[in-house]
Protein backbone atom coordinates (compact mmCIF):
# COMPACT_ATOMS: atom_id res chain seq x y z
CA UNK A 1 0.00 0.00 0.00
CA UNK A 2 1.33 3.60 -0.79
CA UNK A 3 0.54 6.79 -0.53
CA UNK A 4 -0.46 9.59 -3.42
CA UNK A 5 3.47 10.54 -3.44
CA UNK A 6 4.19 6.61 -3.97
CA UNK A 7 5.57 6.90 0.14
CA UNK A 8 5.13 3.04 1.59
CA UNK A 9 2.17 3.79 4.88
CA UNK A 10 3.16 1.91 7.76
CA UNK A 11 -0.38 0.78 8.31
CA UNK A 12 0.99 -2.79 9.89
CA UNK A 13 4.43 -1.95 11.07
CA UNK A 14 3.06 -2.75 14.72
CA UNK A 15 -0.06 -4.08 16.54
CA UNK A 16 -2.25 -1.45 18.81
CA UNK A 17 -0.71 -1.33 21.99
CA UNK A 18 2.92 -2.43 21.36
CA UNK A 19 6.11 -1.07 23.09
CA UNK A 20 9.58 -1.29 22.20
CA UNK A 21 12.75 -0.24 22.91
CA UNK A 22 15.11 2.54 22.01
CA UNK A 23 18.49 0.62 21.25
CA UNK A 24 21.07 0.56 23.96
CA UNK A 25 20.82 -1.82 26.97
CA UNK A 26 23.04 -2.71 30.16
CA UNK A 27 25.26 -5.27 30.11
CA UNK A 28 27.54 -6.70 27.45
CA UNK A 29 25.81 -10.39 26.94
CA UNK A 30 24.22 -10.36 23.42
CA UNK A 31 22.13 -13.21 24.22
CA UNK A 32 20.34 -12.22 27.57
CA UNK A 33 19.51 -8.48 26.20
CA UNK A 34 18.21 -10.18 23.30
CA UNK A 35 16.07 -12.69 25.17
CA UNK A 36 15.10 -9.92 27.48
CA UNK A 37 13.99 -8.12 24.61
CA UNK A 38 11.42 -10.41 23.41
CA UNK A 39 10.26 -11.42 26.80
CA UNK A 40 9.17 -7.89 27.32
CA UNK A 41 8.78 -6.40 24.61
CA UNK A 42 6.83 -9.33 22.22
CA UNK A 43 5.17 -7.14 19.98
CA UNK A 44 7.93 -4.76 18.62
CA UNK A 45 11.44 -6.09 19.61
CA UNK A 46 14.24 -4.73 18.59
CA UNK A 47 17.84 -5.62 18.14
CA UNK A 48 19.62 -3.98 21.52
CA UNK A 49 23.20 -2.59 21.77
CA UNK A 50 25.61 -2.33 24.65
CA UNK A 51 27.80 0.02 24.49
CA UNK A 52 29.61 -1.48 27.70
CA UNK A 53 31.25 -3.83 25.62
CA UNK A 54 33.42 -0.80 24.53
CA UNK A 55 33.30 1.77 21.77
CA UNK A 56 32.62 -0.82 18.65
CA UNK A 57 29.87 -1.01 20.43
CA UNK A 58 28.05 1.88 21.10
CA UNK A 59 25.89 3.34 18.42
CA UNK A 60 29.27 5.67 16.31
CA UNK A 61 30.97 1.81 16.24
CA UNK A 62 27.92 -0.30 14.81
CA UNK A 63 26.76 1.83 12.52
CA UNK A 64 31.04 2.04 11.72
CA UNK A 65 30.66 -1.70 11.01
CA UNK A 66 27.91 -0.69 8.97
CA UNK A 67 29.10 1.44 6.41
CA UNK A 68 30.27 0.27 3.23
CA UNK A 69 33.78 1.06 1.74
CA UNK A 70 33.90 3.65 4.07
CA UNK A 71 36.27 2.74 7.02
CA UNK A 72 36.54 4.14 10.67
CA UNK A 73 39.17 3.99 13.48
CA UNK A 74 39.07 5.29 17.07
CA UNK A 75 41.00 7.97 17.94
CA UNK A 76 41.46 9.76 21.57
CA UNK A 77 38.98 12.14 20.56
CA UNK A 78 36.33 9.77 19.03
CA UNK A 79 35.89 7.43 15.99
CA UNK A 80 37.36 9.36 12.73
CA UNK A 81 37.53 9.08 9.32
CA UNK A 82 40.65 6.57 7.79
CA UNK A 83 41.95 5.02 4.05
CA UNK A 84 41.79 1.91 5.47
CA UNK A 85 39.96 -0.84 7.98
CA UNK A 86 42.29 -1.44 11.19
CA UNK A 87 41.64 -3.33 14.26
CA UNK A 88 39.28 -0.79 16.03
CA UNK A 89 36.74 -1.41 13.35
CA UNK A 90 37.39 -5.30 12.75
CA UNK A 91 36.39 -5.45 16.66
CA UNK A 92 33.33 -3.59 15.96
CA UNK A 93 32.43 -5.81 12.91
CA UNK A 94 32.81 -8.84 14.93
CA UNK A 95 30.54 -7.02 18.07
CA UNK A 96 27.68 -6.71 15.14
CA UNK A 97 28.08 -10.43 13.91
CA UNK A 98 27.91 -11.77 17.47
CA UNK A 99 24.53 -9.36 18.04
CA UNK A 100 23.07 -10.71 15.05
CA UNK A 101 23.84 -14.76 15.80
CA UNK A 102 22.18 -14.05 19.09
CA UNK A 103 19.14 -12.63 17.13
CA UNK A 104 18.96 -15.47 14.94
CA UNK A 105 19.25 -18.13 17.43
CA UNK A 106 17.08 -16.12 20.29
CA UNK A 107 14.01 -15.58 17.12
CA UNK A 108 14.00 -18.67 15.51
CA UNK A 109 10.39 -18.97 14.33
CA UNK A 110 9.62 -15.56 15.01
CA UNK A 111 7.08 -13.55 12.62
CA UNK A 112 5.98 -10.24 13.13
CA UNK A 113 7.30 -6.82 13.44
CA UNK A 114 11.37 -6.43 14.21
CA UNK A 115 13.12 -2.95 14.85
CA UNK A 116 16.87 -2.03 13.96
CA UNK A 117 18.02 1.46 14.82
CA UNK A 118 20.76 2.63 12.99
CA UNK A 119 22.89 5.84 13.97
CA UNK A 120 21.60 8.52 10.64
CA UNK A 121 23.81 10.34 8.22
CA UNK A 122 23.58 13.42 10.25
CA UNK A 123 24.54 12.31 13.65
CA UNK A 124 27.52 10.34 11.69
CA UNK A 125 28.83 13.51 9.98
CA UNK A 126 28.10 15.54 13.76
CA UNK A 127 30.10 12.96 15.43
CA UNK A 128 33.03 11.60 12.87
CA UNK A 129 36.26 13.67 12.59
CA UNK A 130 37.61 13.58 9.12
CA UNK A 131 40.87 12.03 8.74
CA UNK A 132 42.25 15.45 9.23
CA UNK A 133 41.07 15.81 12.41
CA UNK A 134 37.94 18.12 11.76
CA UNK A 135 34.35 17.32 11.77
CA UNK A 136 32.93 15.95 9.18
CA UNK A 137 30.23 18.03 8.99
CA UNK A 138 32.26 20.69 8.24
CA UNK A 139 32.69 19.32 4.19
CA UNK A 140 29.99 19.07 1.95
CA UNK A 141 31.39 15.93 0.07
CA UNK A 142 32.25 14.25 3.37
CA UNK A 143 28.76 14.27 4.43
CA UNK A 144 27.44 13.16 1.13
CA UNK A 145 29.95 10.26 1.28
CA UNK A 146 29.02 9.12 4.57
CA UNK A 147 25.16 9.12 3.16
CA UNK A 148 25.82 7.47 0.66
CA UNK A 149 28.32 4.53 2.14
CA UNK A 150 25.76 4.27 5.15
CA UNK A 151 22.44 3.60 2.43
CA UNK A 152 24.36 0.89 1.20
CA UNK A 153 25.48 -0.73 4.32
CA UNK A 154 22.13 -0.45 5.28
CA UNK A 155 20.61 -2.15 2.07
CA UNK A 156 23.23 -5.19 3.16
CA UNK A 157 22.80 -4.85 6.85
CA UNK A 158 18.64 -5.73 6.35
CA UNK A 159 19.08 -8.06 3.58
CA UNK A 160 21.50 -10.16 6.12
CA UNK A 161 18.77 -9.59 8.86
CA UNK A 162 16.22 -11.13 6.44
CA UNK A 163 17.90 -14.31 6.05
CA UNK A 164 18.69 -14.63 9.80
CA UNK A 165 14.81 -13.90 11.07
CA UNK A 166 12.90 -14.81 7.48
CA UNK A 167 9.50 -14.49 9.57
CA UNK A 168 10.06 -10.21 10.49
CA UNK A 169 8.67 -7.39 9.06
CA UNK A 170 11.80 -5.45 9.38
CA UNK A 171 11.32 -1.82 10.62
CA UNK A 172 14.66 0.66 10.66
CA UNK A 173 14.85 3.33 13.00
CA UNK A 174 18.16 6.03 11.97
CA UNK A 175 18.75 7.82 15.30
CA UNK A 176 19.58 11.10 14.70
CA UNK A 177 19.92 13.00 18.08
CA UNK A 178 22.38 15.66 16.74
CA UNK A 179 20.06 16.36 13.76
CA UNK A 180 18.21 19.65 15.84
CA UNK A 181 21.88 21.10 16.41
CA UNK A 182 23.32 20.12 12.93
CA UNK A 183 20.22 22.34 11.33
CA UNK A 184 20.96 24.96 14.32
CA UNK A 185 24.57 25.38 14.23
CA UNK A 186 25.11 24.51 17.44
CA UNK A 187 27.36 21.24 16.20
CA UNK A 188 30.91 22.16 17.97
CA UNK A 189 34.36 22.13 16.29
CA UNK A 190 37.11 19.45 17.65
CA UNK A 191 38.85 22.63 19.56
CA UNK A 192 35.21 23.41 21.40
CA UNK A 193 35.64 26.79 20.76
CA UNK A 194 33.51 27.40 17.99
CA UNK A 195 30.33 26.18 16.09
CA UNK A 196 30.01 24.55 12.33
CA UNK A 197 27.63 27.04 10.23
CA UNK A 198 23.91 25.21 10.08
CA UNK A 199 22.82 22.91 7.49
CA UNK A 200 20.53 24.11 5.33
CA UNK A 201 17.00 22.24 6.01
CA UNK A 202 16.53 21.45 2.30
CA UNK A 203 19.93 19.32 1.94
CA UNK A 204 19.23 17.72 5.18
CA UNK A 205 15.58 16.90 4.14
CA UNK A 206 17.08 15.84 0.21
CA UNK A 207 19.43 13.42 1.99
CA UNK A 208 17.45 11.96 4.17
CA UNK A 209 15.04 11.47 1.50
CA UNK A 210 17.71 9.81 -0.82
CA UNK A 211 18.71 7.46 1.68
CA UNK A 212 14.87 5.81 2.62
CA UNK A 213 14.01 5.97 -1.08
CA UNK A 214 17.20 3.80 -1.80
CA UNK A 215 16.81 1.50 1.14
CA UNK A 216 12.83 1.31 0.36
CA UNK A 217 13.80 0.14 -3.11
CA UNK A 218 16.53 -2.27 -2.49
CA UNK A 219 15.91 -4.18 0.95
CA UNK A 220 12.39 -5.71 2.19
CA UNK A 221 11.64 -2.97 4.63
CA UNK A 222 8.29 -2.59 6.33
CA UNK A 223 8.58 0.86 7.28
CA UNK A 224 11.33 3.73 8.27
CA UNK A 225 11.55 5.94 10.51
CA UNK A 226 13.74 8.34 12.92
CA UNK A 227 14.25 8.89 16.32
CA UNK A 228 15.42 12.23 18.26
CA UNK A 229 15.52 12.27 21.72
CA UNK A 230 16.46 16.47 21.78
CA UNK A 231 14.30 19.18 21.43
CA UNK A 232 12.88 20.64 18.42
CA UNK A 233 12.52 17.47 16.06
CA UNK A 234 12.25 18.80 12.93
CA UNK A 235 9.03 16.78 12.35
CA UNK A 236 8.14 18.38 9.48
CA UNK A 237 11.21 17.90 7.81
CA UNK A 238 11.40 14.09 8.60
CA UNK A 239 7.73 13.94 7.15
CA UNK A 240 8.76 15.77 4.14
CA UNK A 241 12.24 13.18 3.66
CA UNK A 242 9.94 10.00 3.70
CA UNK A 243 9.89 8.44 7.06
CA UNK A 244 7.20 6.62 7.89
CA UNK A 245 7.48 7.09 11.76
CA UNK A 246 9.36 9.44 14.28
CA UNK A 247 10.34 8.64 17.84
CA UNK A 248 11.05 11.52 20.72
CA UNK A 249 10.79 12.04 24.32
CA UNK A 250 7.14 13.52 25.05
CA UNK A 251 8.41 15.18 27.60
CA UNK A 252 10.33 17.77 25.47
CA UNK A 253 7.48 18.37 23.43
CA UNK A 254 5.99 22.12 23.74
CA UNK A 255 2.88 23.34 22.37
CA UNK A 256 4.54 24.81 19.65
CA UNK A 257 5.35 21.48 18.19
CA UNK A 258 1.27 20.72 18.06
CA UNK A 259 0.67 21.43 14.75
CA UNK A 260 4.50 19.44 13.43
CA UNK A 261 2.66 16.47 15.15
CA UNK A 262 -0.50 16.65 14.10
CA UNK A 263 0.48 17.33 10.20
CA UNK A 264 2.58 14.04 10.78
CA UNK A 265 -0.05 11.97 12.15
CA UNK A 266 -2.47 13.14 9.68
CA UNK A 267 -0.36 12.47 6.75
CA UNK A 268 -0.58 8.69 8.18
CA UNK A 269 2.76 8.89 10.41
CA UNK A 270 3.54 6.73 13.84
CA UNK A 271 4.93 7.94 16.50
CA UNK A 272 7.12 5.96 18.98
CA UNK A 273 6.30 7.94 22.20
CA UNK A 274 9.32 8.22 24.81
CA UNK A 275 6.80 7.82 27.75
CA UNK A 276 9.50 6.36 30.24
CA UNK A 277 12.18 9.15 31.52
CA UNK A 278 15.85 8.02 31.22
CA UNK A 279 17.98 10.95 32.18
CA UNK A 280 18.92 9.08 35.02
CA UNK A 281 18.46 5.92 37.18
CA UNK A 282 16.25 7.54 39.39
CA UNK A 283 13.86 7.43 36.82
CA UNK A 284 13.01 3.52 38.23
CA UNK A 285 12.30 4.82 41.73
CA UNK A 286 10.16 7.74 40.24
CA UNK A 287 6.03 7.71 41.11
CA UNK A 288 5.46 7.93 37.18
CA UNK A 289 6.83 4.20 37.18
CA UNK A 290 3.90 3.13 39.52
CA UNK A 291 1.39 4.94 38.21
CA UNK A 292 0.38 3.91 34.67
CA UNK A 293 -1.58 6.64 33.72
CA UNK A 294 0.38 9.11 35.17
CA UNK A 295 2.90 7.54 32.69
CA UNK A 296 0.60 7.80 29.58
CA UNK A 297 -1.06 11.46 30.51
CA UNK A 298 0.78 13.41 28.53
CA UNK A 299 0.65 11.90 25.27
CA UNK A 300 -3.51 11.59 26.17
CA UNK A 301 -3.05 15.09 26.26
CA UNK A 302 -1.05 15.86 23.09
CA UNK A 303 -3.77 13.63 21.51
CA UNK A 304 -6.95 15.95 23.31
CA UNK A 305 -5.39 19.52 22.04
CA UNK A 306 -4.91 17.92 18.22
CA UNK A 307 -8.53 16.76 17.88
CA UNK A 308 -7.87 13.22 17.25
CA UNK A 309 -10.04 10.04 17.78
CA UNK A 310 -8.82 8.95 21.23
CA UNK A 311 -9.51 5.39 20.04
CA UNK A 312 -6.37 6.42 17.49
CA UNK A 313 -3.90 6.67 20.10
CA UNK A 314 -3.00 2.90 21.00
CA UNK A 315 -3.28 2.29 16.99
CA UNK A 316 -0.76 5.07 16.04
CA UNK A 317 1.49 5.28 19.37
CA UNK A 318 4.14 2.54 20.47
CA UNK A 319 5.55 3.38 23.79
CA UNK A 320 8.96 3.62 24.76
CA UNK A 321 11.53 4.85 27.04
CA UNK A 322 12.53 8.25 26.61
CA UNK A 323 16.48 7.28 25.59
CA UNK A 324 18.52 4.07 26.26
CA UNK A 325 19.15 2.33 28.99
CA UNK A 326 22.73 1.51 29.05
CA UNK A 327 23.37 3.76 32.31
CA UNK A 328 20.49 1.33 34.34
CA UNK A 329 20.87 -1.95 35.61
CA UNK A 330 19.56 -5.24 34.14
CA UNK A 331 16.92 -5.47 36.85
CA UNK A 332 15.94 -1.09 36.26
CA UNK A 333 15.91 -1.97 32.54
CA UNK A 334 13.76 -4.82 32.98
CA UNK A 335 11.45 -2.99 34.89
CA UNK A 336 10.72 0.34 32.62
CA UNK A 337 10.49 -2.07 29.57
CA UNK A 338 7.36 -4.10 31.12
CA UNK A 339 6.10 -0.73 32.53
CA UNK A 340 6.48 0.89 28.78
CA UNK A 341 4.57 -2.64 27.59
CA UNK A 342 1.49 -1.57 30.42
CA UNK A 343 2.06 2.18 29.30
CA UNK A 344 1.26 0.62 25.65
CA UNK A 345 -1.80 -1.75 26.86
CA UNK A 346 -2.98 1.44 28.90
CA UNK A 347 -3.30 3.75 25.52
CA UNK A 348 -5.60 0.97 23.74
CA UNK A 349 -7.58 -0.07 26.58
CA UNK A 350 -8.73 3.67 28.54
CA UNK A 351 -7.38 5.82 25.43
CA UNK A 352 -9.03 8.84 26.89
Amino acid sequence: MSRDDGRVTCDDCWPAGAATGVGSLPGTDAVWAQKLVFDELPDLPHLPELPARGPGASMLGRAGAILLDLPVDLQPAGWRLVPRPGLDLRRARDLLERDLDALADTAAGYAGPFKVAVTGPWTLAAQLELPRGHKALSDVGATRDIAEALTAGLVEHLRDLARRVPGARLLLQLDEPSLPAVLAGRVRTPSGFSVLPPVEEGLAQARLHALVDEVRSASAVAGIGAHCCAPNVPLTSLRTAGMDFVGLDVALLTRDDDDSVGEFVESGGRLVAGLVPTASPDAVASPDLSDVRRTVEPVRALWSRLGLRPEQLGEVVAVSPACGLAGFGADEARAILRHCRRAARELVDAPA
